[in-house]
């Protein structure tokens, strides 16, 4: 009898699945309300459960690792909020990560996609001097004209609806980030209560360099010293979700050294996908005898900026602009959690009770916050469907708060926001903001120590 023939990608996920977290599942059901892609669906191959029951399918050698097997992967949004749900916490994020990045090892791309993922995720993406070049090229097409000629010669019409919408909403870039802008070191005012270091990420220095900026004098009036270390680079989470774990280890070793000789008490992160990712390193390089060490003490000290305002600094005095105590009628915001905040970092707390902390300021909370705008790192462009769909629904309670200002703590989220009241229409009623941003623009004294 001849036998059957070896399939390699089984044999690779054998290997490199984590067998005793794929059998901690107890299958009881309770990651299916949380996961947005079974609430879209009704599917149970969509939700956490059934995804772990295909990986540990494969595993135990009762099916073969096929193309509905990728899909289904694919789908999922790696949002996490399956997690701290889990009664027997299960780290699907982990199972996640080992199957696409074993996934990738045998994949065939078309010759376009694996292009541009050589192009954007081993040499822009970890190399901040063509990240700024990426920021100035961005810069000279928003502001000479190009962008002009682009919407109104029908150039942009050559590109998916998705990625036409996605220009639309994007925030002027610059290929000056925050050091540029402010130095590596920025005092803190009054006593200081700690030395920080702030994560700068790398898109987030092209197009929201104002946020880093702002972060940074938050964190001086807080009480904090903040440095900014030139040599770090990426943290590495669009490696880490795109099956790069490689990529993504040598990326963390880098930030590791660059944080390490900055000799600080905290790493501060206002990108809730980024700080996640940072905060896991320690998972990332567990392996690694010469860095395991490093990676906790890194891991260690991980804080978002909400949380080093409201829990560890002196949190400033806040006020709404031209607004007196009773006055006028209070301001009404809301908030839309970043997944990754919420449920790897369980954060989502202290950037509620910062917004309380303004005067004049009616916070409204948003209906099912905690669910995944659909934004996603990358999803939003390879999943466009189930991102938009996704997003549609996010919107139907958006509206419901009548709130003048959505925040959020991530850029990918603050896209994704600003997407969706592009496609509501309802600019003219609604602005999304990063909460940094918002909190900044309503602080009762600027002087923050040093010129911008």
């Amino acid at each position: 009898m001849a036998r059957k023939p070896v399939n390699p990608l089984a044999e690779a996920l054998k290997q490199s699945l984590d067998y005793e977290e794929l059998t901690n599942c107890m299958r009881c059901g309770f990651c299916q309300p949380a996961c947005p892609t079974f609430t879209e669906t009704g599917i149970e191959a969509a939700s956490p459960r059934g995804r772990i029951a295909l990986m540990k399918a494969v595993a135990d050698g009762l099916m073969e690792p096929d193309q509905a097997f990728k899909d289904q992967l694919d789908l999922c949004l790696g949002c996490r909020a399956c997690e701290p749900v889990c009664p027997s916490d299960v780290k699907y994020g982990h199972l996640l990560e080992q199957a696409r990045d074993t996934i990738e090892e045998y994949a065939e791309h078309r010759p376009q996609v694996k292009l541009v993922r050589t192009v954007m995720l081993k040499h822009v993406f970890p190399k901040q001097k063509l990240m700024k070049l990426v920021g100035a090229g961005l810069a000279t097409y928003q502001k000479s004209g190009l962008r002009w000629v682009a919407r109104n010669a029908g150039i942009m019409k050559l590109f998916p609806e998705n990625l036409r919408q996605m220009e639309r909403i994007l925030p002027d870039a610059t290929p000056r980030g925050v050091v540029e802008r402010i130095g590596e070191h920025y005092p803190a005012k009054g006593e200081p209560i700690a030395r920080v270091a702030m994560f700068r990420g790398c898109l987030m220095d092209v197009l929201f360099t104002e946020t880093n900026v702002n972060t940074v004098k938050l964190l001086s009036e807080a009480g904090f010293e903040v440095v900014i270390p030139r040599t770090q680079n990426c943290c590495g989470a669009l490696h880490a979700h795109s099956g790069e774990q490689e990529l993504a280890r040598e990326l963390a070793r880098k930030n590791i050294r660059a944080f390490r000789e900055a000799g600080v008490d905290y790493i501060v992160s206002n990108a809730g996908g980024c700080g996640a990712l940072l905060m896991e390193y320690d998972h990332l390089l567990k392996d690694d005898p010469a860095y395991a060490e490093d990676a906790k003490w890194f891991a260690e000290r991980v804080k978002d900026v909400s949380e080093m305002l409201y829990d560890i600094g002196r949190v400033p005095s806040f006020r709404e602009p031209g607004m007196n105590n009773g006055e006028e009628k209070a301001l009404t915001i809301t908030y839309q959690d970043s997944c990754h905040l919420r449920n790897v970092m369980r954060a989502s707390n202290a950037p509620r009770k910062l917004m309380r902390e303004v005067k004049n300021v009616r916070y409204v909370e948003l209906k099912n916050a905690d669910k995944c705008c659909g934004s996603a790192g990358t999803y939003n462009l390879v999943q466009p469907e189930m991102s938009t769909q996704i997003l549609d629904h996010k919107m139907e309670h958006v509206k419901a708060t009548d709130a003048r200002y959505l925040l959020t703590s991530n850029p990918g989220c603050l896209l994704q926001m600003k997407l969706g009241i592009e496609r509501e229409s309802i600019s003219g009623s609604m602005q999304a903001l990063h909460l940094v941003d918002f909190l900044y623009d309503r602080l009762e004294k600027k002087e923050t120590g040093a010129t911008s």
